[in-house]
């Protein structure tokens, strides 16, 4: 009889940093003896395994990082997780700039292009929607009849630039205080921001007309590029939703000639900005999706281009490897001035910012916000950090840019958006189900069995780096590559099946009155 050897630790899971004290799974790992570590129960795929002894209250380190601290004794062998790791606060160094380096930028000659939309101001769409963007949820129901009453009369086929009609509606708008309110100028920031996105090509502007976000003073602060068409309209002027509706179709048929003229040209990949999210995350998101979208940044950036991503509460614990690379104190200021905020607003909420995980994220192996974190701030690549953002802000200077919004997926996306970018690239372990128009969203899936089981919302599987197929650079080159196809038009899996209207979402940080 031929006696199988029974596999390696290096086999069974990944260590990824010397001075780890955890190993994380690639497949369920059942009890037994590995390379002289015994498992003493069955630690699940990509959850954690103490490689010593980890006595209580000691740190437990992933990434050569802190991820919480030991709860109880924990044995060599042992499954590590939620059971006997605690989140508790731990001082972290700033030392802002520390990591700064100079970027090395492709020479012009050699960058690369894509072929986009250019607008009157030189900003450049990756599509060319006409929007239906409403002042407050009253109007939001008529916004949605006029978009797909125009999609049903087949007017669009004699229009092919036109990518669709992009009803932009939302919750808020009035049952708040108006200018000077803090949520107030969140919500006219992101609704400026999606008006004035280089994806739209011609506006309708729609309000109910005696709400607090009035119509006209909307339009008026908008500041669109010179021959960009807009229409403002409020359903009570007009006499009620029918002859609204009736209206605004004619309206938006009034534009599409004016949209349709639009035509993609080929253009320096220094026009592109990437926003970045990571949804629905599992202990591989840190060790696939997200190094390799960080990878894919870094490339953008060498050409000339601007990445953003966000999600304060999902870099939190990870803050400090950012600030390292901020090119000013100023800079490395901002980012701890907002972690400070947040600090303070959920304990005003009565919550904690650990109540982050969901219960999807600890089931895929994440145990406290501090491993999620330094996953999620895998993003960011290795380049410098430019700049932070407050939220919905425009982006203007090229390079990583960091945004604060909630980690909640579509207010994060909407923030980002707003800010200018006109593609997203989206992470997820667990499987989540997004899109953002008028941007594209192009889905990464952080393992295999993910990809295969969601294959018809997943457009890349970065799981082959865990598979061993490929290198984090090596996927890092090819998620670049699907960004420039998706940004000349290439369709997402999120855009066949039609997401993305019901994920503009405004932060919401108003006092309902």
């Amino acid at each position: 009889m031929i006696r199988l050897s029974s596999p390696t630790l290096d086999q069974l899971g990944f260590r990824l940093h010397a001075e780890d004290s955890v190993l994380i799974a690639r497949q369920d790992i059942e009890p037994g003896t590995y390379s002289g570590l015994k498992i003493t129960n069955t630690v699940p795929r990509g959850h954690k395994v103490a490689t010593a002894d980890i006595a209580e209250g000691a740190a437990v380190r992933k990434y050569g990082q802190i991820i919480g601290f030991a709860s109880r004794d924990i044995a060599a062998g042992e499954h590590v997780h939620t059971h006997n790791v605690a989140y508790q606060e731990f001082q972290r160094e700033h030392a802002f700039g520390a990591d700064v380096t100079p970027t090395e930028y492709v020479p012009e000659e050699q960058r690369a292009t894509f072929q986009g939309f250019v607008r009157p101001d030189g900003r450049v769409g990756t599509r060319n929607y006409l929007a239906v963007l409403t002042s407050v949820n009253c109007s939001a129901t008529a916004a949605k009849m006029i978009a797909r009453r125009v999609e049903a009369s087949g007017i669009l086929d004699d229009y092919p630039n036109v990518d669709g009609i992009c009803p932009l509606t939302h919750t808020l708008g009035c049952g708040h205080s108006g200018r000077g309110n803090e949520g107030f100028e969140v919500l006219r920031r992101a609704l400026q921001g999606y008006a004035g996105h280089p994806n739209i090509a011609g506006l309708l502007v729609l309000g109910l007309g005696c709400e607090v976000n009035q119509v006209r003073a909307l339009t008026e602060d908008l500041k669109l590029p010179d021959g960009t068409p807009v229409h403002a309209m409020t359903i009570q002027e007009f006499g009620g939703t029918k002859k609204t509706v009736a209206e605004g179709v004619r309206r938006i048929e009034e534009m599409l000639p004016l949209a349709n003229a639009h035509e993609r040209e080929t253009v320096g990949a220094d026009k592109l900005v990437l926003a970045m999210e990571c949804g629905g995350s599992d202990a591989y998101s840190g060790i696939t999706a997200n190094p390799a979208l960080g990878a894919a940044a870094d490339l953008l950036i060498r050409h000339g281009g601007t990445a953003v991503f966000g999600e304060t509460t999902e870099i939190y614990g990870a803050e400090h490897l950012l600030t390292r690379r901020a090119v000013s104190r100023e800079v490395g200021e901002k980012l701890v001035d907002r972690i400070s905020w947040w600090e303070k607003h959920v304990q005003a909420d009565g919550s904690s910012i650990n109540n982050n995980p969901s219960p999807g994220n600890k089931a895929g192996g994440l145990t406290t916000i501090l491993e999620k974190s330094l996953g999620a701030a895998a993003k960011g690549g290795t380049t410098n950090l430019v700049d932070v953002l407050q939220y919905a802000e425009p982006i203007t200077d090229r390079g990583l840019m960091f945004m604060d919004t909630p980690g909640y997926d579509p207010v994060n996306a909407t923030g980002l958006i707003a800010g200018g970018a006109q593609l997203l690239c989206f992470t997820t372990g667990r499987g989540s189900a997004f899109g953002c128009k008028p941007a594209p969203s192009i889905k990464l899936a952080t393992n295999t069995p993910l990809y295969e089981r969601m294959t018809d919302d997943m457009d890349i599987n970065c799981g082959v780096i865990a598979d061993g197929e490929m290198t984090v650079a090596e996927m890092g080159e090819q998620i670049f590559q699907h960004i420039l196809r998706v940004a000349s038009g290439e369709e997402t899996k999120s855009e066949e099946l039609g997401y993305g209207e019901e994920e503009f979402v405004p932060w919401h940080l108003s006092t309902v009155l």
